[in-house]
């Protein structure tokens, strides 16, 4: 089982490729960017070619699904971004929270193209914006929000969105959507795995075993007493991190023919409920130099 757990996470299908190529085509029509990521993984969430791919244009970042997240640590992203000279705001764009100072902040990171509009008579002129950001941070669940309605695309799979659309979202803002793209190899195991159990890279291209396990690697080393506390398990201390994947389905009875653990069955469980929020605020990346 050792060597198996050395599965990276290496993914990036040919649609990929042609976001980058529309990001760039489509930047000319823009603003400014809108980086959508997960408050969970911040670092990992974050597409690092994005940066090269949008150049000087202002950006604000959207800590989403900051209800999942540790809030400490996510001020202290929120800190670390300011220090950068970036607009960031934690939200959750499922139930709307924090996403009433978005028009404020797009008023403030493009104030001198507001001026601009003004110079040339033009006050009325809409701010446009490029929602980016990888598969599954909450692109379109934000999109609809602001717009008022379900018009993008949503689920809790990567790789939905497929192809360009505007959308108005009212205080004189437009927000053009595009693909989650991956980058094309993550130089970091960590950040794949990571990427992996948000959910971020499609389960059916992993061994969704060994990625449970690395999880459980996680858990028991920095959040022992969650899980401890979730799965009802009384001592652990020296169990290894397959023979936990077994205990929990056993606890839970995911038992087969012949007494044998459902481990499948097990491993999406744990991911599922991870996801779901049903650990509690979990945050697993804390900002450079903390």
């Amino acid at each position: 089982m050792a060597d198996n757990q050395k599965q990276t996470v290496q993914w990036f299908p040919g649609h990929m490729a042609k976001t980058r190529r529309l990001i760039k085509e489509n930047l000319k029509l823009v603003d400014g960017v809108v980086e959508v990521i997960d408050a969970r993984i911040p670092y990992s969430s974050s597409n690092p070619e994005l940066s090269e791919l949008i150049a000087d244009k202002p950006r604000i970042v959207l800590l989403n699904k900051c209800d999942l997240a540790d809030p400490y640590i996510s001020s202290k992203w929120i800190e670390y971004y300011k220090s950068l000279g970036i607009a960031a705001l934690t939200v959750d764009c499922r139930s709307g929270k924090g996403l009433n100072k978005f028009p404020i902040a797009v008023k403030e990171v493009l104030s001198e193209k507001i001026q601009k509009n003004i110079d040339k008579g033009m006050p009325g002129n809409p701010l446009k914006l490029m929602v980016v950001g990888i598969p599954n941070t909450g692109k379109s669940s934000f999109i609809n929000r602001m717009a008022g309605a379900s018009k993008a695309k949503v689920a809790d799979k990567a790789g939905v969105t497929r192809q360009n659309q505007w959308f108005h979202i009212g205080n004189g803002i437009e927000l053009l959507d595009t693909p989650g793209v991956l980058w094309p190899k993550f130089d970091d195991p960590m950040v794949g795995d990571k990427l992996a159990f948000i959910g971020s890279v499609k389960d059916e291209i992993l061994d969704v075993q060994i990625l449970a396990v690395k999880y459980l690697d996680i858990m028991n080393e920095f959040f022992h007493d969650r899980l401890a506390e979730r799965y009802k398990i009384s001592d652990f201390e020296k169990m290894k991190s397959w023979d936990l994947l077994e205990y929990i389905g056993k606890k839970r009875g995911f038992v087969i023919k012949g007494g044998e653990i459902d481990r499948e069955r097990t491993a999406v469980m744990l991911l599922d409920e991870y996801r779901a929020g049903k650990m509690g605020n979990i945050s697993l990346e804390l900002p450079p130099d903390s």
